[in-house]
């Protein structure tokens, strides 16, 4: 917060991609929105890392195939040494290893290239508020990924013998919550779909997360799925 306007401090951003063609058009067109300061521009692992201790920083754009040091690595290194830095991918791979490498990196939010300007924005935005954005294909194939049946299935009652069982002090609301995390959609749609407030989903979520024992929107969605809800 601006202390002499009262203002909110611009979410400061470092943007990764070895092509430099990419890389400086990005942090142009980025930087001429009023509540996104663009602090520095990478062209590899290292010097994201360079980057973010020169600081201060709140969200890495991240690209993942660079020279050096690449952008899963570099992800891993800032979720262990600078967790405070959220990491958005963006990037041409959508493959199923590629966004599991990335998300269990720690990257808060993971878009493909054809993503416009103002979704970019969105994820960044959200990334610093401590949510998650994915890219539409990329929620595709990790709802594919979660139907697939697994051995063990943790939260099955027995293998084959039905849908997984939600914990019995688990609210309505934070039912249909779950449902909806299942659908792929992120807070402010679910605000809008039960005509609550985000303030309010965020509280959902986190105790619903609490009471399931997941730990991210990608787990809380396969367990929707596994539970029937989605």
């Amino acid at each position: 917060m601006n202390e002499s306007t009262g203002a909110a401090r611009p979410v400061r951003v470092v943007v990764a991609d070895d092509q430099a063609a990419v890389r400086e058009p990005l942090a142009a067109v980025l930087g001429l929105l009023p509540d996104l300061e663009v602090v520095a521009a990478a062209a590899d692992g290292h010097e994201v890392l360079a980057a973010v201790a020169a600081g201060p920083v709140d969200v890495v754009l991240m690209d993942l195939r660079m020279p050096g040091m690449d952008g899963t690595e570099a992800t891993r290194r800032l979720s262990s040494d600078h967790p405070e830095v959220a990491v958005v991918v963006l990037t041409t791979f959508a493959d199923d290893e590629s966004i599991m490498a990335a998300l269990n990196a720690g990257a808060r939010g993971y878009l493909t290239k054809n993503a416009g300007r103002q979704d970019i924005a969105r994820a960044i935005r959200a990334a610093a508020a401590g949510q998650s954005v994915l890219d539409r294909e990329v929620q595709a194939r990790l709802l594919a990924a979660a139907r697939v049946p697994r051995d063990p299935a943790p939260r099955s009652p027995a293998a084959g013998s039905g849908p997984a069982e939600l914990p019995a002090d688990l609210t309505q609301r934070e039912r249909e919550v779950l449902a909806l995390i299942g659908q792929g959609l992120p807070n402010r749609a679910i605000a809008e779909r039960l005509f609550i407030s985000e303030s309010t989903v965020k509280t959902h979520i986190n105790n619903l997360f609490a009471k399931a024992g997941v730990r991210d929107r990608v787990e809380a969605a396969r367990l929707a799925i596994a539970a029937g809800l989605a």
